[in-house]
């Protein structure tokens, strides 16, 4: 039998593949317009586009409560 305690928060999976945090919590994401099509951009843009940029502050606690048990 199932017991009827409160039911868990489940973790937002489009969430947790877009978004890692940093070791001071900070929630990172990858830049866009990096998949394809950068044969036409210049190579200072695509050289900017690399590695991860943190979210705005104002985003970080929608995306932390979005990760659930992965945002500790």
């Amino acid at each position: 039998m199932a017991s009827k305690g409160k039911t868990k928060m489940k973790t937002h999976k489009g969430t947790k593949k877009r978004f890692r945090l940093s070791a001071k919590g900070k929630a990172m994401h990858r830049s866009s317009g990096t998949s394809h099509l950068a044969g036409r951009m210049s190579q200072k843009r695509k050289r900017n586009l690399r590695g991860t940029t943190a979210v705005d502050s104002c985003m970080e606690p929608t995306i932390k409560a979005a990760l659930g048990k992965y945002s500790s």
